[in-house]
């Protein structure tokens, strides 16, 4: 019974670290040592792509490294801190996060679209799955210069090579739990960028903000 209670305080452990690092509003921090409030400015995400629109690639480079960071930080500490050799707690750890990411009890549970968090999550559990979703990323914006597009596509492509990982006994279950979840959670925010590209509204990359 005592084992039960502390798999139970452990796991609760990981979801909340990983929900409270997630939620940290990097986007809004970097954005006030600027003066500007992302929030207010092109799409109103405190991601990477909107402070790239509104504050430059210096400032967004910045939130990104720290997006990520959110994403592997707290699957790396429940890995080797709080839950060792328990791969469930990695899953839920970065389930905690890209919803502390999207959803930050610090502003309001407004927040990003998840993209460079669940990537920092995905590259602590497998980092040849980021690889290829790192290059369809990449192809997609230098052919059609959607950032939204790269990210869909990207986070399509992660799910796919885990999968093909998993069968080949490469990764495991629970990686591909959070990997395929992730990238459904990552699609589903974009769902007002998908609409855009329908209707032939979606900024390109480099184009302003109004």
């Amino acid at each position: 019974m005592d084992l039960i209670v502390i798999a139970i305080e452990r796991f609760l452990a990981v979801a909340v670290i990983g929900y409270l690092m997630g939620s940290t509003p990097s986007g809004v921090v970097v954005g006030r040592l600027f003066g500007v409030d992302p929030r207010q400015h092109g799409s109103g995400k405190t991601g990477a792509t909107n402070i790239l629109r509104t504050l430059g690639p210096g400032a967004a480079i910045t939130v990104g490294l720290l997006d990520v960071l959110k994403g592997a930080v707290p699957v790396l500490l429940a890995r080797y801190v709080l839950f060792p050799h328990q791969l469930w707690a990695e899953t839920l750890a970065g389930f905690a996060a890209l919803l502390g990411h999207n959803y930050s009890m610090f502003i309001g549970f407004h927040g990003g679209r998840g993209v460079a968090t669940g990537g920092g999550a995905t590259l602590a559990m497998q980092p040849l799955t980021v690889l290829f979703g790192a290059v369809a990323m990449i192809g997609t914006i230098a052919a059609s210069r959607y950032v939204s597009l790269g990210s869909i596509i990207a986070s399509a492509v992660c799910a796919i090579t885990d999968a093909v990982l998993v069968a080949m006994r490469v990764d495991q279950l629970p990686h591909l739990v959070f990997i395929a979840g992730g990238a459904a959670f990552v699609i589903f925010s974009h769902r007002d960028n998908i609409a855009r590209l329908l209707n032939g509204t979606e900024r390109r990359l480099g184009q302003k903000s109004t």
